[in-house]
């Protein structure tokens, strides 16, 4: 019977079995932790890809929104949305299965201090019996060695005086022995009458302990197969979305938000066209407030890929040009109807767009160097624009904030320092010596232990700052500047102030050839200066400083679930553009007419130890000489107020086309030019890498890295011809 399996075992040899069914009681609370790490750590992972799928989703959403296709991403987004939150869905479970698994942890350990005490009087039978045992055999020999020498002599005829003498060692040993015998009878009734009520004890314990895990466990697969099959039925949905998703709606959806009318055009006569003319409200070319101006529409003329379907070949030689007369909007009698006909005419202006060819060439791969830095003269479109299809852009933009000569401020660590003390990646990292306050969506810090490895997380920041210019690469110079900064769950500070003494933490800077410099924060952090490897630098916390700079945070946010810390500063060396992540060269041509500008990008792995995607990528130049009229490829806004254009770019990496290199090309058409040639600003981010490589290891006990987290974004990154 399983009920009586510790019993028949735990009276092995030598009566050890009380501290192997001790040990193995003991053993239960280290696979009930290490249960609770597994489930922490996949609920980690669970998090991390739910994030990453709400950082897709977002980006589905910000897919070009032109053409026939643009419908279907908002089916990518929703399912991928929906994706997201199964997932933290089982985030969410998974920690509250924490929080169950850490009260068994905590009960199993009163469970078993209790059983400890209760079994004390087991353990003085198991010493009782096992000494009495030695004692018996010691008994046994010497009775024995009487016996054979009292025999000896009797066969050799010894004295009746010696005889005498063995005859009463004899008899002495042999009632000690008979002695010990009664003794070690009673030592073993009690021994196993202790040892059988002992070993049921510990069975129960350890049938219990197992039905309990099981438990555990049941309830974590029931977690996950609740949401496999939650993925399955957004899965399911997002088949029958495409399967409704057919070509005649997509294109039907396409025609009636930008059809022009369904009526036909009239005959076209045999005299001349006429200049057609249109009235909305605009700017003279002197550059005097009035309600009328005009936008000529330029189309080239092509007699095999004609734009239009007339055989008319008098102008066969010049570009076609409509009229666009702008005149002010007649006034009524409300100004709600005089705001609604602006908005109306807006609209409207924002879907002018030259007709593409019936063939269209493609960009060609950007070169850079490009051969060419002075572009040849052109006729409208000839250089920068010959042969694409390109939109006007007059229409206002409002210009992202963070496109300006500082860098954007870097996210937080998303320091997971266990689900207890997990921290929110929106969050920034705090450039002083002040803690930086996150959020936390996990159970409380205050769990944490002096005797688990204490949970911390590391954020490597970088901003690269550029200056490029013309198609030089000589001429180009770059700064790289990086921060290192510690993030603590609030639970560690009651662990330090608790512990008079607390293990010194101490972490290895790796990665260093190719820092020029390291600050570090020298309130914080000893350092031996005679250290010898160029490549890595090994650092100690004061702990008494540590401990008092995190009392002293927590007193000032003392709702806080974690702390952000700078530890030191660098610089990275540079080796000019071979350093940037994205090579830039811009040309200007300008006349008192027109201003032509095109930016030539490359994207630059060599810079990155692990090259990655530049994200958020924004491109921001102002042209001055009174802008009446834009043209762009690919598509820019402009805005008239800050005379600045502005173009939002895709992801750029290796994956990109042509390996991440390309143009923007631009014409600008003017009232009172020349335009001066100006210094234009580029942003972009990139998340998982640094592009000095730099990391970090932590050394000796007492603590855990929870997450390593690494971007570089831009400082001032800025090209001029």
């Amino acid at each position: 019977m399983v009920s009586s399996f510790f019993v028949s075992e735990s009276l092995g040899e030598k009566n050890n079995g009380f501290d192997v069914l001790y040990h193995n009681m003991k053993h239960g609370q280290i696979s009930s932790k290490e249960l609770t790490d597994f489930i922490r750590e996949r609920a980690t992972i669970e998090e991390v890809y739910a994030r990453s799928m709400t950082k897709l989703a977002k980006s589905a959403g910000n897919f070009s929104q032109l053409g026939t296709f643009a419908p279907v991403w908002d089916v990518f987004k929703t399912s991928t949305d929906k994706l997201a939150g199964c997932h933290m869905e089982l985030v969410r479970k998974l920690q509250e299965l924490i929080k169950e698994v850490q009260k068994y942890v905590d009960d199993q350990a009163k469970a078993h201090k209790k059983t400890k005490e209760e079994v004390a009087s087991t353990l003085e039978a198991v010493q009782t019996i096992q000494t009495t045992a030695v004692t018996l055999h010691k008994s046994k020999e010497n009775y024995n060695a009487k016996t054979v020498e009292q025999e000896r002599l009797r066969k050799e005829g010894a004295t009746q005086r010696d005889l005498e003498k063995a005859g009463v060692k004899a008899k002495k040993a042999t009632e000690a022995y008979k002695g010990l015998v009664e003794k070690y009878a009673a030592a073993k009734l009690e021994f196993e009458q202790k040892m059988a009520e002992t070993a049921q004890k510990f069975q129960d314990i350890e049938e219990s302990h197992i039905v309990h895990m099981k438990n555990i466990i049941e309830s974590y697969t029931q977690s996950v197969d609740e949401t496999h099959v939650q993925i399955g039925e957004v899965h399911a949905e997002f088949e029958r979305n495409m399967e409704n998703t057919s070509v005649e709606s997509l294109i039907q959806k396409l025609s009636e938000s930008k059809g022009t009318g369904r009526e036909r055009p009239g005959k076209i006569g045999a005299k001349p066209r006429k200049r057609k003319t249109f009235a909305i409200p605009g700017r003279r070319k002197d550059n005097k407030d009035t309600d009328s101006t005009f936008l000529n529409l330029c189309v080239p003329h092509a007699k095999e890929n004609s734009f239009y379907s007339s055989s008319d070949s008098e102008d066969d030689d010049e570009p076609r040009k409509f009229r666009v007369e702008i005149k002010p909007v007649a006034p009524n009698n409300g100004t709600h109807q005089t705001r609604a006909s602006i908005d109306q005419l807006k609209a409207s202006i924002g879907n002018i767009s030259l007709s593409p060819p019936t063939s269209v060439r493609q960009i060609p791969a950007a070169s850079f160097p490009p051969k060419s830095v002075t572009p040849p003269h052109c006729n409208c479109h000839h250089w920068l624009m010959s042969g694409y299809v390109l939109t006007n852009q007059v229409r206002p933009f409002s210009p992202p904030k963070t496109l300006s000569n500082a860098s954007p401020p870097p996210a937080a660590p998303l320091a997971r320092a266990e689900s207890s003390s997990s921290l929110s990646s929106s969050a920034s990292l705090s450039a002083s010596n002040t803690p930086t306050v996150g959020t936390s969506r996990g159970p409380s810090p205050v769990t944490l232990s002096s005797q688990d490895a204490l949970p911390i997380a590391v954020a490597f920041t970088e901003s690269v700052n550029a200056y490029f210019k013309g198609a030089d690469p000589t001429k180009c110079i770059v700064k790289i500047t990086g921060d290192m900064t510690l993030s603590f769950p609030m639970g560690i500070i009651k662990v330090f102030t608790s512990n008079p003494s607390p293990a010194v933490l101490t972490f290895k800077l790796k990665n260093t050839s190719k820092l020029e410099q390291v600050l570090p924060n020298q309130t914080l952090l000893f350092s031996d200066p005679s250290q010898s490897d160029a490549n890595s630098k090994d650092f100690w916390f004061n702990m008494q400083a540590l401990t008092s700079y995190l009392r002293k945070a927590s007193e000032q946010n003392p709702a806080a679930s974690y702390y952000n810390v700078d530890i030191l500063k660098y610089q990275v060396s540079s080796n000019g553009i071979q350093s940037t992540p994205l090579n830039l060269a811009v040309y200007w041509k300008c006349t008192p007419s027109t201003t032509d500008l095109r930016l030539d990008y490359r994207y630059n792995p060599e810079s990155m130890l692990c090259p990655g995607p530049l994200s958020n990528v924004q491109v921001l130049v102002p042209v001055d000489g009174g802008v009446t009229n834009m043209q762009s490829l690919p598509t820019a806004v402009w805005n008239s107020e800050l005379n600045k254009t502005l173009w939002k770019l895709s992801d750029i990496s290796e994956r990109s086309d042509n390996e991440g290199s390309g143009s923007l090309r631009a014409k600008f058409e003017l009232s009172d030019g020349p335009s001066s040639p100006s210094t234009l600003a580029v942003q972009f981010v990139s998340e998982g890498s640094t592009l000095s490589g730099v990391d970090m290891d932590l050394l000796g006990t007492g603590y855990r890295l929870s997450l390593n987290k690494k971007r570089f974004a831009t400082g001032r990154y800025m090209a001029e011809c």
